[in-house]
């Protein structure tokens, strides 16, 4: 049985400031033919960032990196590139390894090589508004080898107003409280952190606000 714990904030936030000073650098690299905003998401904004006592994974981000109206002048495959190359040139600089390629976001690493650990990563994906207010993000087909702009499924346009209802009337300790037992329940290596922290709010939110 797995057991996750919560990362102080004491902790994680001078790391998530080095962090935030990596994504400025990689935003200046690529600034003259491509810009974006970012966001921390899920439970990378909430304080509910975890990690498995005594694990070797250490505890993650997630990042959406939201695409300006140039970047329709790229093809996903472009887009993916030029972002994960930055990366790749400034990774030093901040301690962190070669980016992963998965398939909803890139991947970033900062690893203890000697004790065969990592101490802790970030997710990041490549996101763009469209104008009839949905969002898509870039979907790499590993099997296929090739990347498009899949849409948000239609639950997460709910999720932060499901968040305001569940905080409103004092929920919240039982979205900690659930958030801990997925955490601790998954076997899907795949399945990422906001993943399982929209699973968490949706259920809550049925729970509490839903009578059938």
């Amino acid at each position: 049985m797995k057991n996750f714990e919560y990362v102080t904030r004491n902790e994680y936030m001078p790391i998530k400031k080095e962090l935030i000073d990596f994504i400025n650098v990689v935003q200046d690299e690529i600034r003259e033919y491509l810009t974006f905003s970012y966001d921390f998401i899920g439970s990378s904004a909430r304080n509910m960032i975890t990690r498995e006592v005594n694990g070797n994974v250490g505890y993650d981000f997630d990042v959406n990196l939201k695409i300006r109206s140039q970047g329709d002048d790229y093809s996903p495959s472009e887009l993916r590139k030029i972002i994960r190359l930055a990366f790749d040139k400034h990774k030093n600089s901040f301690g962190y390894d070669f980016s992963e390629d998965n398939t909803r976001v890139i991947t970033l690493k900062v690893k203890d090589r000697k004790n065969k650990r990592i101490l802790h990563s970030c997710d990041f994906a490549i996101v763009r508004e469209l104008d009839n207010g949905r969002e898509q993000y870039i979907r790499y087909n590993k099997k296929q080898q090739s990347y498009y702009w899949d849409y948000q499924p239609k639950g997460y346009y709910h999720l932060n107003e499901r968040i305001e209802d569940i905080k409103k009337y004092n929920h919240w300790d039982d979205v900690k409280e659930l958030y801990l037992e997925k955490k601790n329940a998954n076997e899907d290596d795949n399945k990422k952190s906001r993943s399982l922290f929209a699973e968490t709010i949706n259920e809550i939110y049925e729970r509490h606000f839903y009578l059938d």
